[in-house]
């Protein structure tokens, strides 16, 4: 494999930083270098794999392992893969190392080959990780807060989870089921192969926009029976998105406002601002405080990202308006019920 190199010094296609040759990674926003090559052999090695086939999709992967820094988690990742892909490889048959299964598990032994050989036994251990998460999820807060709630609050978190698990395979790009944390919340992970910081993003605002349509089918609920539990959920999920989209520590926030520059930064900061004098909604300070804290960091790309902005503010105001014309109260059964005039 040969490339044409133009000039001594490339330039970031992210940030417009200085790359020397041979450099895998940009120093200043940590953008890979190939990520456009690398997307394209990981398409081509996952294309391979639901072909079953194993051996070429293992030696594409090598390939991209090359063009990745050693230490970076895509790299990580990939490795893993390797080592799961070299473990999926059939193995061939040994007539002397089935004598013993068969002698020592007897009738057993037929069931177990057969499990052991399951070619979806990989994909039904994430699927078995991602329902006991959930339903010990559920069976928490159905304690916490009853049946009702508790079961609906769970569904609430799930949506905006499964938005950014969709966004994130759309794009093509490896993510596992979501995993659930009791009185902490879920999480979905991914390793990105090379994407920008615009993708990043906009996949951590697909789970507040995705919380925002659950939070918002609640409310329609709410309108239709006047049933208080579907008011609570609303207002409920409505709050825990806009916590999310602060802009601080692992919350979809600080993901997203990477792609902002200064300008646009003070443009979330003014829309925040105004929502919190619309709304009336203390939950509005946190994100006046984080994107304030955001201003002075040193994370801001050289060239503007409108798109990302228009999103970011868009979901914003969304949860803002349900907020805004959800009941408040204090729990769901002191939400008085209203009637049809």
């Amino acid at each position: 494999m040969s490339t044409t190199v133009e000039s001594a010094v490339r330039k970031c296609q992210q940030c417009g930083h200085d790359l020397d040759l041979g450099a895998l990674a940009c120093p200043e926003c940590h953008a890979l270098v190939n990520a456009a090559e690398l997307s394209a052999l990981a398409a081509q090695a996952r294309s391979l794999e639901e072909k079953r086939e194993v051996a070429q999709a293992r030696e594409v992967w090598h390939r991209s392992l090359a063009l990745l820094p050693l230490d970076s988690k895509q790299a990580e990742w990939v490795r893993d893969r390797l080592i799961a892909l070299e473990a999926a490889m059939p193995a061939a048959p040994d007539a002397k190392a089935d004598h013993p299964w068969a002698r020592r598990l007897g009738p057993l032994a037929p069931i177990a080959i057969v499990l052991a050989k399951s070619k979806g036994l990989l994909l039904a251990i994430f699927k078995l990780k991602f329902l006991l998460s959930f339903f010990s999820f559920i069976w928490i807060y159905v304690l916490l807060f009853g049946w009702r709630f508790g079961a609906g609050f769970a569904v609430c978190i799930l949506i905006h989870e499964m938005g950014h698990f969709v966004d994130i395979k759309r794009r093509g790009l490896p993510a596992e089921m979501p995993v659930f944390l009791p009185g902490f919340g879920a999480y979905v992970r991914w390793n990105a192969l090379g994407v920008t910081r615009r993708q990043i993003a906009e996949i951590s605002l697909a789970g507040p926009l995705a919380g925002w349509m659950a939070a918002a089918g609640c409310y329609w609920l709410y309108v239709r029976t006047h049933n208080p539990v579907w008011a609570a959920l609303a207002r409920t999920g409505a709050w825990i998105n806009v916590i999310n989209l602060v802009p601080v520590w692992t919350l979809d926030g600080a993901q997203a406002i990477r792609a902002l520059g200064m300008v646009e930064r003070l443009g979330v900061l003014a829309i925040a601002l105004a929502l919190w004098s619309y709304t009336g909604e203390f939950v509005f300070f946190f994100v006046v405080l984080g994107v304030g804290w955001r201003l002075f960091t040193k994370d801001k790309p050289e060239q503007d990202d409108w798109r990302t902005w228009l999103y970011f503010v868009s979901v914003l105001v969304a949860l803002a308006l349900t907020l805004h014309f959800v009941p408040n109260a204090a729990s769901p059964d002191k939400i008085p019920p209203r009637h049809p005039a």
